[in-house]
């Protein structure tokens, strides 16, 4: 069917104008979409939760359970001791390990208590770990505690402490002549050398967030004269809600305090 000139283009405007609403709807619609997308988050799987850990803490793949390479029995560390009738040290006054002792002190205190069925006398009773990462206790008493303070005096002036230097403790023979037939006993002489500083800053932290004593001479009426990263569970009990450190403030990776203190001799010492 033929349309005049005029008519056609009639017809093609009307064209136009009925295709010109439908663009403009599809417009909006597609708008609205957007809109839409745009305020809908996508979903992803759940991240995973890392706790936060102390450099000595890893987390078992298997249970999940956050764990610590170094162990610790809390108030009963694996004992060393000094046997000064025989000049030997050893190990729950069993395994002996001969006549020198090698350790970085992380906690110590100095102290004067009747302890052991000994008499009242003066300690000092150190805090390490040992080759195996077993937080361990060792006591000297009597001319051990001299030779502990001759130590000290350098480290004081060179702005350090005992927890900034591996130790060494011999067993030095000594005799008694004012007794007959003559005495013959060891005491305790120490060395020392730098220690590692990454391993420094790490025992000082552990021994901050850490209560680490020892349960079998422990008592209420002791005189401490000084210590460093010790735990005492009497002034605890008093201070508590006062003065007690709140753990949860020492962070990983936080700078530790640092303090000056001495060691001593040992629980089967003889005193001359």
């Amino acid at each position: 069917m033929a349309y005049s000139p005029v008519f056609a283009k009639f017809i093609l405007l009307i064209n136009q104008l009925s295709i010109a609403p439908t663009v403009l709807q599809l417009e909006k619609i597609m708008a609205k979409t957007s809109q839409t997308s745009a305020l809908v988050a996508p979903v992803s799987a759940p991240e995973s939760i890392t706790p936060n850990l102390y450099p000595w803490q890893y987390v078992d793949e298997g249970s999940g359970e956050v764990l610590s390479r170094f162990k610790y029995l809390e108030g009963h560390p694996r004992q060393y001791r000094f046997d000064a009738k025989e000049g030997v040290f050893n190990i729950n006054g069993i395994d002996k390990i001969g006549r020198t002792l090698t350790f970085q002190p992380l906690a110590w205190r100095i102290f004067t208590d009747n302890i052991l069925g000994m008499g009242t006398k003066n300690w000092a009773e150190i805090f390490f770990l040992d080759e195996k990462n077993n937080v361990s206790a060792v006591l000297f008493h009597g001319y051990s505690v001299d030779n502990i303070f001759r130590l000290i005096e350098p480290l004081f002036y060179d702005d350090l402490t005992l927890a900034d230097v591996v130790i060494t403790a011999v067993a030095e023979k000594k005799e008694n002549t004012k007794i007959q037939p003559k005495g013959v006993y060891y005491i305790a002489t120490f060395s020392y050398k730098l220690a590692d500083r990454e391993t420094t800053e790490l025992l000082k932290q552990f021994g901050q967030v850490t209560k680490i004593f020892r349960q079998e001479t422990l008592t209420d009426i002791a005189n401490i004269k000084t210590a460093y990263n010790y735990h005492n569970p009497f002034q605890c009990e008093a201070c508590e809600g006062v003065a007690a450190i709140d753990e949860a403030q020492i962070q990983p990776n936080a700078e530790p305090q640092t303090g000056n203190a001495l060691p001593a001799s040992s629980e089967d010492e003889p005193v001359a």
